[in-house]
């Protein structure tokens, strides 16, 4: 029983990069470490002892040498090298080491990216390039120190590991070479029989895994969909039967859904990256959700300030805890291990029990006036990833080996023993064993695939702590928004929001939106309603004004035929719905009531289309160009290189209290939105000599409290200029700046912009015209003749806040692929339906 020979080397380097917390006070220091790690070890002795008895049976060896150790202990370096032996020695003699041998995979750790997700690389997206070939899947034999090749691809990638519960099939994903996308494939443990199951062309596969009735659960781009904050593909969560037949869609969510594992119950439990109504970085964290693609739930750190991704999240046997590693949201997917303990709560640090490092924990707070966390655990100096329980008290996983980026095998325990188990030249990843596990509980299926409606209750819209302040009987109506996903992007122009927005969509968030439409809520607070299925949603609650009085922001999707329930509004999530008492709530005694139209059939919602109108009809007569409430406030439609002046002018000016892209955490009632927007106010104060009309009232405040969108599409017509948005292709902007002293790109962002500056429905009127005092200067007559160009080519080609409006070619081929792989899906659907079965074709 020894570790493999490569490791020889990394197990004092590790044991010295792990001490280097705090500058070196001496002999006393020395003694303290040491005092502490024979602690551990003798825990971890007893442990193994007390848990498997004689399948351990040199552990009163193991502790007696460890005593005779201690008794000469004078901290040199034979003595050291003797304890590092004794320790690694009595740890690889743990039983599911010695009787299981270790399943692997050997390859070079991603390149660095935009994401933590971004390491697909697929074929034709934006970072196919920093594919990096060269990988095998092997088995190290602890008990023997030996390694096993199984497959080796040497321009390709192997990922994703996981072992059937019999123990005798491996499931992976694999990538040929850089031409190749990841495919599902399978295979027996000995190498032999191997079955490639998903071959669609242009999509990726992977982190496939076993469900207990024999299906697979999977994560694919096959429903084309990209990083709302960047250009990066995305993923779903999908399902297909064991032989690669009737693949569908079980996951819904705007950007990333994958690292998915098994709970006991047979729930999966899976990262999810999403962000509505909030910051990018912070939307990543762990949920759940029946195989069936049914109940979607969070689990824990949905609404925590750090760390930026908690992914690789495995089920801790013997425990209701989960071990998994926290990243950040701009790094690599790796960084500290931790325990959870969901019990203690669902957010925070006091669900994490233990990190690897041991004070990684700190950087789940807040750094002095911090505004974001997403990025704290990039400062984990000896990173860690992939772990995989053994038992309740001891790991595997990845984790540097002090030289570079390359990862080893390591053994991890709670007790704070690290060993190194192997070492490849190019790293080690997704260490298992290989062997049997108990197979979670087999869950009944939710739903139909009749592609028709699901249905949603919430037993009491006033129940949860969020709602605290809120008198009963002031909610009227529950209003449902579809936040689509992002099925464009523009290649280099873009708007600086909260992040970067490739084209320019909203002032400081990154979503549009599509009103559903509302329902209305009982006396007792309770709501049911019809709901489309497969459509990302989330839910406004509205007073008798129909103004927001609270907000989710985050979504949810029902199934065909499934029916969905909550408790009430950001309640307890570990309270079962009806817990609160035993009667029937009011809505729960009829049908689900259809949802009513907002004005027409669900459309995107568009500023110039929804809102600008109201403006045009009520306000642009005084607040406008030359007007002396213009000096205050342009509520004029003239649109500029990004938005419009009115849509400018309210955000910049903070007439409008919308949330943005807004913190990770929740946010009480009338925190935002109409009710708390100065615009608003000053409507109902009667403060202007205008008086809305009902249908134009509930246009603006709607528009506020679905936080202020401007754009409908993230299609573009103008994909290589200012902002994705502008008429005006760089070279004229450019120039425009040099002769109006205006800097135009610098100001393409919420927090540095100076108001708007062109007009190109009315070139004369455009602000950065007003430094020229002599009309008949040469140089204002070119400025005026660039906007001007500007306005005859928007003519010529309108852009996406204009009728008629045509994206270009690469959107329109975007929306093809994307419209295809949706017949697709319907069409496996309609084979589940017959019985039939259609699998992939390349």
């Amino acid at each position: 029983m020894r570790p493999s020979a490569s490791c020889y080397g990394f197990i004092l380097l590790g044991s010295f990069l792990l001490s280097l917390s705090g500058p070196c006070t001496g002999h006393a220091q020395e003694s303290a470490e040491h005092n502490a790690e024979a602690k551990a070890l003798r825990q971890a002795i007893g442990c193994l002892i007390e848990t498997f008895g004689d399948r351990y049976p040199d552990g009163q060896v193991f502790l007696n040498q460890l005593a005779r150790m201690e008794r000469t202990w004078q901290n040199t370096p034979e003595q050291m090298q003797q304890f590092n032996d004794l320790r690694t020695r009595a740890l690889i003699a743990h039983p599911r080491l010695t009787e299981t041998p270790i399943l692997f995979v050997m390859r070079k750790q991603y390149r660095a990216d935009h994401h933590n997700t971004a390491t697909l690389f697929q074929t034709g997206e934006i970072n196919t390039q920093s594919f990096t070939g060269g990988s095998a899947i092997k088995v190290f034999d602890p008990a023997a120190g030996s390694v096993k090749t199984l497959l080796e691809l040497p321009d390709g990638v192997v990922r994703d590991l996981e072992v059937n519960f019999d123990g005798d099939r491996i499931l992976f994903a694999m990538r040929k070479d850089i031409r190749d996308n990841y495919h599902i494939y399978d295979m027996a443990t000995d190498g032999t029989g191997l079955r490639q199951l998903t071959c669609a062309r242009d999509v990726t596969d992977i982190d496939p895994l076993y469900l207990p009735d024999g299906h697979i659960a999977f994560s694919s781009t096959r429903e084309p969909k990209f990083c709302m904050c960047n250009r990066h593909i995305m993923a779903n969560l999908f399902r297909m039967e064991p032989d690669g037949a009737n693949i569908h869609q079980i996951g819904k969510s705007t950007l990333f859904e994958g690292h998915g594992s098994l709970l006991p119950d047979g729930r999966i439990l899976y990262y999810r990256w999403e962000y509505i109504d909030r910051n990018f970085g912070d939307a990543q964290g762990l949920w759940t959700v029946n195989p069936d693609g049914t109940n979607h739930a969070v689990y824990w750190g949905n609404n925590t300030f750090s760390p930026g991704g908690v992914i690789d999240a495995r089920a801790i046997p013997g425990t209701e805890n989960v071990i998994c590693t926290f990243t950040s949201c701009h790094d690599r997917p790796w960084g500290a291990l931790a325990i959870i303990d969901r019990r203690l709560g669902l957010d925070g640090p006091d669900p994490v029990l233990k990190t690897w490092p041991a004070d990684a924990k700190r950087l789940m707070a807040r750094q002095g006036n911090q505004a974001y966390g997403f990025d704290n655990f990039s400062q984990v100096r000896l990173k860690y990833e992939d772990p995989y329980p053994l038992d309740a008290s001891f790991f595997l996983c990845s984790r540097m080996t002090g030289r570079g980026e390359q990862m080893g095998m390591y053994l991890v325990d709670v007790f704070g023993n690290e060993i190194c188990l192997h070492v490849e030249a190019d790293g080690c990843f997704d260490p298992m064993p290989l062997g049997s596990r108990p197979t979670p509980a087999t869950r009944p299926t939710q739903r139909n695939f009749e592609g028709g409606t699901g249905a949603v209750y919430v037993f009491d819209v006033y129940e949860g702590t969020h709602m605290q302040g809120v008198t009963r009987g002031t909610v009227k109506t529950l209003r449902v928004v579809e936040s689509p996903e992002k099925r464009f992007w523009v290649p280099s122009a873009q708007w600086g929001g909260q992040g970067q927005e490739n084209p320019a969509m909203a002032w400081h968030d990154f979503n549009n939106k599509r009103i559903l439409g509302t329902v209305p809520v009982e006396a007792d607070g309770s709501v049911y309603f019809e709901m489309p299925s497969d459509t990302w949603v989330y839910f406004q609650l509205l007073d008798d004004k129909g103004m927001m009085v609270q907000s989710m922001r985050s979504g949810t999707i029902v199934q065909s035929g499934e029916v969905l329930g909550c408790v009430g509004c950001h309640e307890n999530r570990q309270q079962a719905p009806g817990a609160t008492g035993t009667r029937i709530p009011l809505a729960m005694q009829a049908k689900p009531k259809p949802l009513q139209d907002w004005y027409g059939p669900p459309r995107l919602f568009d500023y110039m289309a929804e809102v600008q109108p109201v403006f045009d009809k009520h306000c642009v007569s005084c607040h406008d160009y030359g007007q002396e409430a213009g000096k205050t406030l342009i509520l004029a439609g003239d649109r500029t290189h990004t938005f419009n002046a009115s849509y400018n002018e309210l955000w910049r000016k903070k007439y409008i209290q919308a949330v943005g892209a807004g913190p990770e955490t929740f946010l009480s009632a009338y925190t935002w939105g109409s009710h708390a927007s100065k615009l608003v106010k000053a409507i109902l104060a009667k403060k202007c000599d205008v008086q809305l009309d009902p249908e134009s009232f509930d246009r603006l405040v709607t528009w506020i409290d679905i936080n202020g969108p401007y754009y409908g599409t993230y299609a573009s017509a103008y994909p290589y200029n200012l902002s994705g948005r502008s008429p005006l292709n760089n070279e004229q902007v450019n120039r425009l700046s040099e002769l109006t002293g205006v800097p135009f790109f610098k100001l393409a962002s919420h927090g540095a912009n100076r108001g708007p500056q062109v007009s190109f429905s009315r070139p004369e009127l455009s602000p950065c015209l007003s430094g020229f005092s002599d009309k008949n200067d040469a140089r204002y007559s070119e400025a005026l003749a660039i906007i001007t160009a500007g306005a005859d080519m928007l003519r010529t080609k309108p852009r996406a806040d204009m009728p008629n409006f045509v994206p270009w070619e690469t959107d329109q081929k975007r929306q093809a692929k994307y419209l295809r792989r949706q017949q697709i899906e319907l069409e496996n659907r309609q084979a589940i339906l017959d019985n039939r079965k259609l699998y992939d074709t390349p």
